[in-house]
């Protein structure tokens, strides 16, 4: 349980501000995955990196016997740690083996133990996956505070935004979340 005197943005979306202009984060939809007194860990889920799973299969050597998912894109999670290969995967069944697996809450797990990839390379993996590389981090008290700076807007995570929709569009449909018409909004800072 979270000791933080806010509440837990664990397993919600983060999404971006059009005015956050830093190359890391603008225009961007982050699954929060940990937050608590110590911080906050997410992964961002509409940016691509030029690889494919196919790449990272080659890479680890991975025997690949579904070629069903190898030319699955591969995201950018984050400018923390950009070699480390981390997968978002929805639905845990209790008779997944995958190792080093943390549940994220409402059927969203992220694993980063190679078991996973192997699974996906022969066509037993989890039905909805997406691997990143990389992850967002925020220190005690940052998040809150840049939320505060109306840089970010949290809403419960959404397995389609995740998983299903185009790349291009989740930054947008993230925001329909919660009503907001990007195109209609002030770019001002400050609260009333």
């Amino acid at each position: 349980m979270s000791k933080t005197s806010s509440p837990s943005l664990k397993n919600q979306l983060l999404v971006s501000m059009p005015q956050l202009t830093n190359p890391s984060f603008h225009q961007t939809v982050s699954l929060i995955c940990q937050h608590d007194d110590n911080g906050a860990i997410g992964v961002i889920v509409n940016r691509l990196t030029d690889h494919c799973l196919g790449d990272i299969f080659e890479q680890l050597s991975l025997p690949v016997s579904s070629l069903e998912h190898a030319e699955q894109p591969v995201f950018q999670g984050g400018p923390v740690n950009p070699e480390l290969g981390l997968v978002i995967h929805a639905d845990r069944e209790s008779g997944d083996p995958w190792e080093s697996s943390m549940e994220i809450g409402g059927g969203l797990w992220l694993t980063s133990s190679r078991d996973i990839l192997g699974a996906i390379a022969h066509g037993q993996g989890p039905a909805n996956a997406i691997m990143i590389l990389g992850y967002a981090g925020w220190g005690p008290g940052q998040l809150e505070f840049e939320i505060r700076q109306n840089s970010w807007f949290n809403a419960p995570a959404d397995h389609s935004i995740i998983f299903d929709t185009r790349i291009d569009h989740k930054w947008h449909q993230a925001a329909k979340l919660l009503g907001i018409d990007y195109s209609r909004l002030s770019t001002e800072v400050g609260h009333a």
